[in-house]
C-alpha cells in the first residue's frame, strides 16, 4: 500500500480483552478494519491491545494474546472496544469496574461487544442509556440493570456508548463503521473480501437490492465492462434511476463505482500475483497499461510497478 510520508492513522482504537473472550468476536471487529486500511489511500485505523493487569489473556478456545500493556496505561483513544464473552460474571469485579470507569474518561466512545454491555452497565457506563447484549443474556441483563433501556438489536448506539449483540453482529457493525468512518466505497471493498462470491442476495452489500445486484454484475464483468445503458437494462431500471440510487448510497456515479471495483481488482493482482501489468490491464478492463497506470496512480498514489515494488520490500 502506498503511504504518503506525512500520513498517520486518523482513528486510534484500544481493545480491552477479558479472559475467555471470543476469538470470532475479536476477529470480526478487527479484520475488517485491517482490510479497510489496505484499501484506503493511507491507513485510517490504528489499534493496541490491553488487559486488566497487562498479563496475557486467554480466549474461550485457549489462545493466548500478549497485550501491549495494562488498561491503566492506555492513552487517549477515539474508541475503546470491550471484548467480553464467556465468564462475564467472574470478570465483573470491583477492579474491573474501576478500570473501565477510568479508561472511559480517556476514550471518545466505549463499545461493548458480545457480553461487554454487562461489564459496562456494572461500571455505570450505561445508566439511562439504550443498549443491547448477546441474545442469550438479554433477559438476565434487563432484570439485573433496571437503569438501562434494553433493546433486542444487532447493535445500539447511544451518544458515546455502543453495544453489540455478538460475533456475527460485530461483523455487520464493522462494515457499517467503515462506511461511516472512511467511505462506502471502501466498505464495499471489504465486503468483497469477506463475502463469498456466490450469486445470492442473502448477504447484500447494501440495503438497496438494486445496488446489490448492480455491484454483483460489475464484479462478474470486470474484464469487459458493461456500459450504463446495458447495465441498467439488465437491472430492469433506467440509467437515471440507477445513477440516482448510486449517488444516494455511495456519493458516486455508477461509472465511478465500476472504476473503483476494477481498480481494487487490479490492486489485488498487483499485490498478490506475478502477472504482468499489461495482463492486469486486460483483466481489469483497461485498453492498455498506460490507461491502467494513470488511473491506478490517481487512486493509490503510485504506479502499479512502483506499488508492487513497495509491497515486495515490506515482505523482505
Amino acid at each position: 500500500m502506498h503511504i504518503p510520508p506525512d500520513s498517520s492513522p486518523q482513528l486510534k482504537i484500544a481493545f480491552l480483552l477479558v479472559d475467555r473472550f471470543s476469538n470470532l468476536c475479536l476477529s470480526n471487529a478487527l479484520e475488517p478494519l485491517r482490510a479497510a486500511n489496505s484499501f484506503a489511500d493511507a491507513p485510517f485505523y490504528a489499534w493496541e491491545f490491553y488487559s486488566l493487569d497487562g498479563e496475557p489473556v486467554r480466549s474461550s478456545s485457549g489462545m493466548a494474546v500478549l497485550p501491549n500493556g495494562k488498561i491503566s496505561d492506555m492513552g487517549r483513544v477515539e474508541r475503546l472496544y470491550l471484548v467480553v464473552s464467556y465468564g462475564h460474571l467472574a470478570n465483573d469485579t470491583p477492579a474491573m469496574r474501576r478500570a473501565l470507569q477510568q479508561a472511559a474518561r480517556r476514550a471518545g466512545s466505549v463499545f461493548g461487544l458480545d457480553a461487554g454491555a454487562w461489564l459496562m452497565a456494572s461500571a455505570e457506563l450505561l445508566s439511562d442509556r439504550r443498549a443491547t447484549v448477546h441474545w442469550d443474556l438479554l433477559d438476565a441483563f434487563s432484570e439485573r440493570f433496571l437503569d438501562v433501556e434494553v433493546e433486542q438489536a444487532l447493535w445500539v448506539e447511544d451518544r458515546d456508548v455502543l453495544t453489540c449483540a455478538g460475533a456475527s453482529a460485530t461483523l455487520a457493525l464493522s462494515r457499517h463503521l467503515i462506511a461511516r468512518d472512511v467511505s462506502p466505497a471502501i466498505a464495499l471493498d471489504v465486503d468483497a473480501l469477506f463475502t463469498p462470491p456466490v450469486r445470492s442476495d442473502a448477504l447484500p452489500s447494501f440495503r438497496d437490492p438494486l445496488l446489490t445486484r448492480a455491484t454483483r454484475i460489475m464484479r462478474e464483468n470486470i474484464e469487459q465492462p458493461i456500459d450504463l445503458k446495458h447495465l441498467s437494462a439488465r437491472l430492469n431500471t433506467s440509467p437515471r434511476t440507477l445513477t440516482r440510487r448510486c449517488q444516494g448510497a455511495l456519493g458516486m456515479t455508477p461509472g465511478k463505482l465500476y472504476q473503483h471495483i476494477r481498480l481494487s481488482a487490479a490492486k489485488a493482482l498487483v499485490e498478490g500475483s506475478t502477472v504482468s501489468i499489461a495482463e492486469i490491464a486486460v483483466r481489469c478492463g483497461y485498453e492498455d497499461p498506460t490507461a491502467l497506470t494513470r488511473a491506478f496512480r490517481l487512486r493509490f498514489g503510485a504506479a502499479p510497478r512502483a506499488f508492487r515494488g513497495e509491497t515486495a520490500n515490506k515482505l523482505t
